[in-house]
């Protein structure tokens, strides 16, 4: 079984990384698919459908139970199982897809192949406080670390129209293969606190980030 990582990460917080091996028909034999979710599948291509179905699938087993509940998208293109049991967050990257769940607090997760062309967008992202925090040695590390924790701010706000660099504030911290720092999400009237953890796993980069109770 290519379950790579599975963690408790809190009292209501779990997450768990799936290298995808398998072919569709392992994934579609034990997903029940919605009405609303064959339409979505019928719509993707080559391996965009493998990467879905595995998200489906992660999410049924962390979310555990019999009856398999639906994911779905909310106005803004947010994922979200059906009656609201929990939130939620899926990444893919390469071979790998990551997901978290949380019975309580907003989240968000991504994954990333770590690769120097982080460079060439890291203007786009990256704000001077977080950069001067940067050392060569762990430059395109860091990098993506910051890249994964604003992917992940995004997806965890949930209503598209963020900028990067103006509205996603990570705290500096220095770079470790595993650790944690915070994280703001500020916009007009909008503001949330988020804890980020970080971990490199070999040459992916995982991050995942949870809203801290007010």
């Amino acid at each position: 079984m290519p379950l790579l990582l599975k963690r408790n990460v809190s009292d209501t917080a779990t997450y768990a990384i799936w290298k995808m091996e398998e072919r569709e028909d392992f994934f579609l034999s034990d997903l029940r698919l919605s009405r609303e979710e064959k339409v979505k599948l019928q719509g993707l291509k080559g391996n965009r459908r493998r990467e879905w179905l595995v998200g489906r699938w992660l999410l049924h087993q962390l979310t555990g139970g019999g009856h398999r509940i639906a994911c779905l998208y909310d106005e803004f293109g947010k994922p979200y199982l059906e009656g609201n049991l929990f939130e939620l967050s899926i990444s893919h990257s390469r071979e790998l897809v990551a997901v978290v769940v949380d019975k309580d607090f907003n989240c968000g997760i991504d994954i990333q192949k770590i690769v120097s062309k982080i460079e060439r967008i890291a203007h786009k992202y990256m704000r001077p406080v977080e950069t001067k925090s940067l050392r060569k040695a762990s430059r395109i590390e860091h990098l993506h670390i910051y890249w994964g924790a604003k992917e992940a701010l995004y997806k965890a706000y949930g209503r598209k129209e963020l900028d990067y660099k103006q509205h996603l504030h990570v705290k500096p911290f220095k770079y470790e293969e595993k650790g944690r720092t915070t994280a703001i999400v500020k916009k007009g009237a909008f503001k949330a606190n988020f804890d980020v953890f970080f971990e490199k796993l070999g040459n992916f980069m995982f991050v995942y980030v949870v809203e801290r109770a007010n």
